[in-house]
C-alpha cells in the first residue's frame, strides 16, 4: 500500500530523525509501504520524514536508471537486482576523495521543482538493513547523490538547502506557492479533526 507523500513547509520535513532501535514487522512493514509509495511516485529515493516519520530510515532503488555509477557492498559487488532496493536504517555518511559534481535534482516533496545542487561524488555510508545487521557501501555518481540526498532529509536538511543562490532564487515563487498550498491543506485536515 502507498504512503501519502509529505510535500514542503510540512513540519515533519524539518525533523531530525529518531534512531531505528527496533527491527522488527513493523519496520519491514513500514520498508515495504514506502518502497511501493516510492515506485508508485516514480522515485528512485524516499526518507521516512517524507511519509511524515521523523526516523533515520531511507529506501533507495536504483535498479531502473541508468547505471553511471560504481557501488562495493561489503567488499562485493552484487548484482543491483540482488540488494535493491535496499532499505538503510541509521545511515551514516563519510565522503570520500572526489570530484564535486553538478547535477540536477528533484525531489517527491517538491512536485515539480528541479535545480542544479553540487555535492560530493564518491562516498562511504554504513546502515543497518532490516533485520539490524551492519553493512558499509561505497559508491559514487548517481547512487552516492540519491544516498546522500535521502540522508539529508534525515536530519531535516532538504535540497533547496543546497542550492547556490543564482539556481534557487528562479525557483522561489515555486517554492513559496508550495508552501502555502501544503499550509492550506494542513489547516484543512487540522480543521475536519475532533480536537
Amino acid at each position: 500500500m502507498a504512503l501519502r507523500i509529505v510535500h514542503y513547509n510540512d513540519p515533519v520535513l524539518r525533523k531530525k530523525g529518531e534512531p531505528v532501535t527496533v527491527f522488527d514487522s513493523a519496520l519491514a512493514l513500514l520498508s515495504d509501504q514506502m518502497v511501493a509509495t516510492m515506485h508508485t511516485a516514480a522515485g528512485i529515493g524516499l526518507a521516512a520524514q517524507q511519509v511524515g516519520r521523523a526516523l533515520q530510515f531511507c529506501v533507495v532503488d536504483l535498479r531502473r536508471t541508468d547505471r553511471d555509477f560504481t557501488w562495493e557492498l561489503d567488499g562485493a559487488k552484487p548484482p543491483l537486482d540482488l540488494f535493491m532496493p535496499v532499505a538503510l536504517a541509521n545511515p551514516a555518511v563519510t565522503v570520500l576523495p572526489s570530484e564535486k559534481t553538478v547535477y540536477e535534482e528533484g525531489c517527491l516533496s517538491f512536485p515539480e521543482i528541479r535545480g542544479d545542487v553540487i555535492r560530493p561524488d564518491a562516498i562511504r555510508v554504513t546502515y543497518q538493513d532490516l533485520q539490524g545487521g551492519h553493512h558499509t557501501l561505497l559508491c559514487d555518481g548517481l547512487l552516492s547523490r540519491c544516498i546522500q540526498h535521502e540522508i539529508d532529509h534525515l536530519n531535516g536538511t532538504l535540497f533547496i538547502d543546497r542550492m547556490e543562490k543564482k539556481v534557487r532564487t528562479p525557483l522561489e515563487k515555486n517554492i513559496k506557492e508550495l508552501a502555502k498550498k501544503t499550509r492550506e491543506e494542513g489547516a484543512r485536515t487540522a480543521g475536519g479533526c475532533p480536537t
